[in-house]
């Protein structure tokens, strides 16, 4: 009987424990600084390899890194060119050991096509929506992805990726959303996006109103090779929640065709 109940026991506390916040997921007493990547990885398709799909060099690029966000443009899930069962967020989120959420833009070969983030926290909610396309002009349709996680104890935060349209009318609606989507919330907020501007046009100049951009004398992030103009871009807000300790465009012309924007922030 005494054996029975111990094993009763044994079984109730392994039970117990399943949905339990695990040591290494709690999150720390304190934070200092954060490392923070944008990316628009092209599907995972080297330019100069055809069409071989190499998922293990976008990998590789953000492991060198060691980012705790990280903002991903150009994700296939499940697309004929891609490989059908193969899911890009959940793989790169695998491969470099961070948790994902990926949201869908359109529908591509047979599978979604969208923008993803992966972090480092543990991901506490998430939440997705499209950004407006004219219909009079046309455009791809584009969506965000955000996530709340919490980089400390009691200190939370949201991280968000965004791919804007290449028509200057869609970006200006597109981001003018963005805006009044987050304004009411009370956290702070990391917006990392390939927005197809430059830092002197319109869009670029309407969300300097409402963020900080980590540079304002933006290296070049496109094309991989003698770069020329800068698009690739990582936000925040409020000013009182981050200081910008540097920003840096990494020269990794082989995996994607942009290059990555790695941004270190203070924690303030």
């Amino acid at each position: 009987m005494k054996n029975l109940l111990f094993l009763v026991f044994i079984s109730l506390t392994a039970y117990a424990n399943e949905g339990a916040v695990k040591p290494a997921d709690r999150p720390a007493k304190k934070i200092k600084n954060l490392t923070v990547m944008t990316y628009n990885i092209h599907h995972c398709n080297p330019p100069s390899a055809g069409t071989k799909i190499d998922v293990e060099a976008i990998a590789n690029v953000i492991k060198k890194e060691k980012p705790d966000f990280v903002a991903l443009q150009e994700v296939d899930v499940n697309t004929e060119r891609s490989g059908k069962g193969l899911n890009q967020a959940r793989e790169l989120a695998r491969l470099t050991g961070m948790n994902f959420f990926f949201s869908k833009a359109i529908d591509h070969q047979g599978g979604d096509y969208g923008v993803a983030v992966l972090s480092r926290f543990p991901i506490l909610d998430s939440t997705r929506f499209d950004l407006p396309v004219d219909a009079t002009i046309g455009g791809e349709p584009r969506t965000l992805a955000a996530v709340t996680v919490e980089i400390a104890k009691g200190k939370k935060i949201i991280f968000a990726s965004t791919h804007l349209d290449l028509k200057e009318a869609n970006r200006l609606t597109q981001s003018e959303l963005i805006v009044r989507h987050f304004e009411k919330s009370s956290l702070p907020l990391i917006l990392g996006g390939d927005f197809n501007a430059l830092s002197d046009s319109k869009v670029i100049r309407f969300l300097d109103q409402n963020f900080v951009r980590s540079c304002q004398d933006c290296a070049p992030t496109i094309p991989v090779k003698n770069p020329n103009r800068a698009i690739d871009f990582i936000l925040f807000k409020p000013e009182s929640a981050f200081k910008t300790v540097s920003t840096t465009v990494i020269d990794e012309q082989y995996a994607s065709d942009h290059l990555p924007v790695i941004v270190k922030l203070q924690v303030k």
